[in-house]
């Protein structure tokens, strides 16, 4: 409507100029000011956005990346982790410090200067290995050992080799704790799920 109303408003003032003439002929005229800078001041104030809404605008910007909490990275964190760490809380036989072997070595001594056959099935881990002097065999069970019999088990060698065993110097290696006093006979224990286990006996 604005529009309409300067466009007629300059129809109008133009008529007007061309009945009035110039004053005195020669003399300069006083006219209104320019119609044409009226049109564009009226089309610049229509079409020209407020400052204030153009800084708005500059300064919103995209929005910004969620990034998750930090309780939520460590909880992340901790639920991995235990997923990972084993039962016992042992990685390998070289996570095993001295005190814990030698530990568990006095148990497996105790058992076999016994000769109590059902400790010693109780800290045993199966499938186990056996290598008896007429042939090996792979126990799959603790009623399977019980069953080989406390005699056939704790032979005189045996015995007397784990008796001589010391406890204080046990080394680990990837094949686990070897527990005699020679090479063999032996009982080695290591690493099973975590927890220390007898994984075979050697005559």
């Amino acid at each position: 409507m604005k529009k309409k109303s300067v466009i007629a408003a300059v129809g109008i003032m133009s008529l007007w100029l061309a009945a009035c003439g110039q004053t005195g002929g020669t003399g300069n005229v006083q006219t209104e000011p320019s119609v044409v800078e009226t049109v564009q001041e009226t089309q610049s104030s229509e079409t020209t956005p407020a400052v204030g809404e153009t800084q708005a605008a500059q300064t919103e910007g995209p929005a910004e990346p969620t990034v998750p909490a930090q309780t939520e990275m460590e909880e992340d964190s901790e639920t991995s982790s235990s997923e990972t760490r084993p039962a016992g809380g042992y990685e390998d036989n070289f996570a095993v410090d001295s005190e814990a072997a030698a530990a568990f070595g006095t148990r497996v001594k105790d058992a076999v200067a016994a000769q109590d056959l059902e400790a010693l099935a109780d800290l045993t881990a199966y499938p186990v290995y056996v290598g008896f002097t007429d042939g090996s065999v792979s126990v799959e069970s603790r009623e399977e050992f019980v069953e080989l019999g406390a005699e056939r088990i704790f032979t005189p060698e045996l015995v007397e080799s784990v008796e001589n065993a010391d406890v204080d110097s046990l080394t680990p290696s990837m094949a686990g704790f070897v527990l005699a006093a020679d090479s063999k006979p032996n009982i080695i224990f290591g690493v099973v799920d975590g927890e220390l286990a007898i994984q075979g006996i050697n005559y």
